[in-house]
């Protein structure tokens, strides 16, 4: 008898969990058996080879179009179903859908707040939604001219950033005060749609994409001045990624398609390695020293970095086309360290969101 790949994988992403869960509870009769010196020896050339492996999946039934933005918060994934229309609310320890926001037309960036216990929504139609994250109760929403993409949540200041607007008049990254939901007067203009922008944590500044412009726009929240580092022989700018402690920014490029370094001391480009095509984002994992490129060719292109002046190609991991959403936030917990990755319907198969575990 034939199993389809959903159905076989809907089956191992119970088990991967089911035994995730039971290692948690410690020793006992349903404790996993101890591996043999063989097979550990085997597990752990695996490791040296795939950086990330499929341990499963959560389908997403009915889900129809492309995704875009993920966040993470009080162990949930907040997935962006823009061609659906919808908001995926899933359980990454249950492992299912626990909730779908409907009523937003195409979502685009979210945003977890813990402190104000929100979740926000940004719409390309120009609103920002913002919901009670117990009962995803609509709380509120602002406008936004020219439609709202990224967001970033400042734990700091208790801030989402919105990267807003399409056109030189309306691109800005703009300021909402997640406690009391109203917009702020901090405001930057930027002269271009802005894509992926990222905020220090320790420093004023705010890095942000501009396709458009084929730059990189740095704000200093302090001055309010804008730097602009120009991208020569690279266009479509796309996705982004901080390393702070190192003064590394990371940014996914389409054409040609690459992984570009700058220091973010200088404005000065590092270096720029082949990468993955069609790519809509990308994330840096501090803990290995490693950057995660998932590519719509379905492939994930997995670098690491030797010092913050040099680094290799590590690994190409094979998914699903049209894969290039992810979504990676560190460790969770002991022993779930994952990469999370949207995968569209497409060939009667159903949508889905793979679960890669990160080898050490």
């Amino acid at each position: 008898m034939k199993v389809s790949l959903t159905a076989a994988l809907r089956v191992f992403a119970v088990v991967s969990l089911a035994t995730w869960l039971c290692a948690q509870q410690g020793p006992g009769k349903n404790s996993p058996t101890k591996k043999s010196a063989k097979e550990g020896k085997a597990s752990a050339s695996t490791v040296s080879q795939r950086p990330l492996v499929l341990s499963g999946s959560i389908p997403l039934d009915g889900v129809k179009g492309r995704f875009d933005h993920f966040a993470f918060g009080q162990g949930r994934l907040f997935v962006s179903a823009l061609g659906n229309n919808t908001v995926e609310v899933i359980s990454i320890f249950g492992g299912i859908v626990e909730r779908t926001i409907t009523g937003v037309p195409n979502p685009q960036g979210v945003a977890f707040s813990p402190e104000a216990h929100k979740l926000f929504v940004a719409s390309a139609k120009g609103k920002l939604y913002i919901y009670d994250a117990e009962s995803f109760n609509l709380i509120a929403t602002l406008d936004f001219e020219g439609g709202a993409d990224n967001l970033r949540y400042d734990a700091a200041t208790k801030r989402v950033y919105v990267g807003c607007g399409d056109d030189e008049k309306t691109a800005a990254i703009a300021a909402v005060d997640a406690m009391t939901n109203q917009r702020l007067d901090e405001e930057y203009k930027i002269g271009g749609e802005p894509e992926s922008f990222q905020l220090e944590s320790s420093g004023p500044n705010i890095y942000v994409n501009i396709t458009d412009l084929k730059q990189i726009a740095v704000i200093n929240r302090k001055t309010k001045e804008i730097t602009r580092w120009p991208l020569t022989g690279l266009r479509m700018n796309f996705p982004m990624a901080l390393d702070e402690a190192d003064h590394r920014l990371f940014v996914g490029i389409r054409e040609p398609a690459r992984l570009a370094v700058f220091d973010t001391t200088s404005g000065h480009m590092i270096v720029a390695l082949p990468s993955a095509e069609d790519t809509d984002d990308l994330y840096y994992d501090a803990e290995h020293k490693r950057v995660y490129v998932p590519g719509g060719e379905g492939l994930i292109y997995v670098f690491q970095m030797n010092d913050p002046d040099h680094y290799r190609f590590l690994a190409k991991v094979p998914t699903a086309l049209g894969g290039r959403t992810a979504g990676y936030f560190g460790r969770q917990g002991k022993g779930f360290h994952r990469f999370f990755l949207a995968v569209p319907a497409s060939g009667g198969q159903s949508a889905e969101v793979r679960i890669y575990t990160i080898q050490e």
